[in-house]
């Protein structure tokens, strides 16, 4: 007995031993995904323009990176901290763990390089080599054109610099190892003409990632044949919050919309100056970055639209706010 206990030790602290070099492993030597590039981005107007237009309106990059006025319907962003960063990502919203969305800003950015940047957006892994959570979805903005990219980072090198810094993130465990294994090289993908109108469509939805919201998921892997379906939960304000179908399914989709309908849709909130004030305890409250995407161009929103029409339609009935479990339509 006593040959078997010892037996029995060994086996216990090779386990331990294994674990422990994987972990290192894991934590040390990952995520590997090349060092950044050296690159320098020539600022130009026309970069700014469409910068300026892909951060704020397609890729929506300062609508994370800001601060929102949460009173008021579709937390409306406060212009005046354009880029600083601040929102709060923990388990009051189901998240696992603690993330304050970091300023990108020039007064944080100003020792990144181009490259660092570059590598950022598209692989996420940070300056210092660690893992960037795929809550920024890196994974699709790693599909983006190259040029579209430095079109962003021209424009972040515009805005006003603010001075405030946020604490780092903490996951749980054991998603704080399993998140050095997150990161992936970029597949960059060619911007298409704009008259190719479903492929620019296309193009337009990868890189406002929004297969990661309208889409359910397990542990992050979009569950297959619900691509666009939308039922993905977030929690805001203690309440239940699903994303809407949006494959052309005719009755719990968009396959009864016109274009027209679609765009229209796009320009209701589109006036902060008239954003209504809303009860947290009672009333709806939405995460679409509506005010954003509302300023979309009436092409673009074609363009998407064109494009959602040829996925899958897939039936799925989603009831999108629920307030102490009672549906509100």
């Amino acid at each position: 007995m006593k040959k078997i206990a010892k037996g029995i030790a060994y086996l216990l602290i090779i386990i331990v031993l294994i674990g422990i070099v994987a972990v290192s492993y894991i934590t040390l030597a990952l995520p590997n995904v090349g060092p950044a590039e050296d690159i320098k981005v020539q600022i130009t107007p026309q970069r700014i323009e469409r910068g300026k237009y892909l951060a704020l309106h397609v890729s929506a990059c300062l609508d994370c990176h800001s601060a929102h006025d949460w009173t008021k319907l579709g937390g409306p962003v406060d212009t005046t901290m354009l880029g600083s960063g601040g929102e709060v990502f923990d388990a009051g919203q189901g998240f696992p763990g603690k993330v304050i969305v970091p300023n990108i800003t020039p007064f944080n950015l100003k020792s990144w390089t181009d490259g660092e940047i570059f590598r950022a957006a598209t692989t996420g892994v940070k300056k210092d080599g660690s893992p960037i959570f795929p809550l920024m979805p890196w994974k699709y903005y790693s599909k983006m054109d190259r040029e579209d990219i430095y079109s962003i980072i021209a424009y972040l090198r515009t805005l006003k610099p603010i001075e405030n810094t946020h604490p780092k993130a903490k996951l749980d465990f054991p998603l704080n190892i399993l998140v050095h294994t997150m990161p992936q090289k970029a597949t960059l993908g060619t911007k298409p003409a704009a008259a190719d109108t479903i492929k620019y469509g296309e193009y337009l939805v990868q890189s406002a990632a929004c297969k990661d919201c309208h889409s359910q998921d397990n542990n992050g892997e979009i569950l297959p044949g619900m691509e666009f379906a939308g039922g993905k939960e977030f929690k805001i304000n203690g309440h239940s919050l699903k994303s809407a179908n949006i494959t052309p399914d005719a009755v719990t989709g968009i396959g009864n919309w016109t274009k027209q309908q679609f765009i229209a849709r796009f320009r209701v909130l589109n006036d902060v100056s008239k954003a209504p004030t809303i009860n947290k305890a009672r009333d709806f409250q939405t995460l679409m970055p509506w005010w954003q995407y509302s300023k979309m161009t009436d092409g673009d929103l074609s363009s998407i639209y064109a494009y959602l029409k040829t996925v899958k339609p897939v039936s799925n009935t989603v009831i999108k706010f629920q307030l102490n479990s009672a549906p509100v339509n």
